[in-house]
């Protein structure tokens, strides 16, 4: 049996040789890729096909993911995730460009999602994202957005910790409203004092907006001293988790702690939900949104 993996560089293969298809015959696209499937090793395209139609997303749906970096992860099996939530609005962390590419191309040819994408690399690092060493591949974080992107804003924080660090921002729409989107990914844990400098960077842009919406990996629990400008600001997608140690806060990672965070200016949740999967150590973090 083939791997996920393995399925997914056939399926990337013929996409490519679909794509070389379309310029001398574009009508015949998805009969192209039909006929190629069987001939590409093991037959890796048999019961696989192009959706018929594109998909709507749900409309008012946004969701955080940090996507394990480096993990030997497979981007056919990270798109399934994101397809069968299929959210207006995602921001992932720790996302090499190139991966987000694919699962860009996954999601529209093997699920009818058509997502723009807007990135926010801070660090060009060979050994995460691959490339040859002169030429290392983008690494930090990228939007996906349902509807257009506009005034998109990238920053690195002026202290990254360990790591180079920052955030980024899009003006779109979610459930129909213009709002403000920010992604981040903050330095690592025992790291509190370069993180409470960073919330401080993050929060003095985001309180330039009445409607905003805060997605990211904090690397810290809720009632860690450096989150408090976020939570002067913002609530979380959960409304039973907040700052006070008496908050329920459900746990976004494999070690059983809280460090994914949605938080709301301007917004209400509806829902949430917390999905653990197996394609990162980190968990999904969803919300449907209504706007205030």
């Amino acid at each position: 049996m083939e791997t996920s993996d393995a399925v997914g560089i056939h399926i990337e293969e013929a996409m490519v040789l679909g794509r070389s298809t379309r310029l001398l015959a574009g009508a015949m696209t998805v009969a192209c890729l039909v006929l190629v499937g069987p001939s590409a090793p093991g037959g890796a395209l048999v019961g696989w096909s192009l959706p018929t139609a594109v998909r709507d997303v749900v409309p008012n749906r946004v969701m955080t993911w940090n996507i394990c970096n480096p993990c030997d992860e497979s981007n056919v099996d990270r798109a399934a995730e994101i397809a069968a939530r299929a959210p207006q609005v995602i921001g992932l962390q720790e996302a090499c460009v190139r991966d987000v590419e694919r699962i860009r191309e996954y999601l529209r040819n093997l699920h009818g999602l058509v997502y723009h994408v807007e990135y926010g690399t801070v660090l060009q690092n060979w050994g995460r994202c691959g490339g040859a060493p002169w030429s290392p591949g983008a690494f930090g974080q990228a939007i996906l957005s349902a509807a257009p992107m506009t005034d998109h804003g990238t920053a690195e924080y002026p202290d990254g910790g360990s790591e180079d660090r920052g955030y980024m921002a899009v003006t779109t729409k979610v459930g129909g409203e213009s709002v403000r989107v920010f992604n981040t990914h903050l330095a690592q844990r025992r790291q509190e004092s370069v993180r409470a400098d960073q919330v401080r960077v993050l929060a003095s842009e985001v309180t330039r907006h009445n409607r905003a919406i805060v997605l990211g990996d904090f690397n810290a629990v809720p009632d860690t001293p450096e989150l408090a400008p976020m939570w002067a600001l913002a609530a979380d997608a959960d409304p039973q988790c907040h700052s006070a140690s008496t908050g329920t806060c459900e746990p976004t990672t494999d070690w059983h702690t809280k460090f994914d965070y949605v938080f709301l200016r301007g917004f209400t949740p509806i829902n949430h939900r917390v999905q653990p999967t197996a394609a990162s150590d980190h968990h999904m973090l969803q919300s449907d949104l209504d706007p205030a």
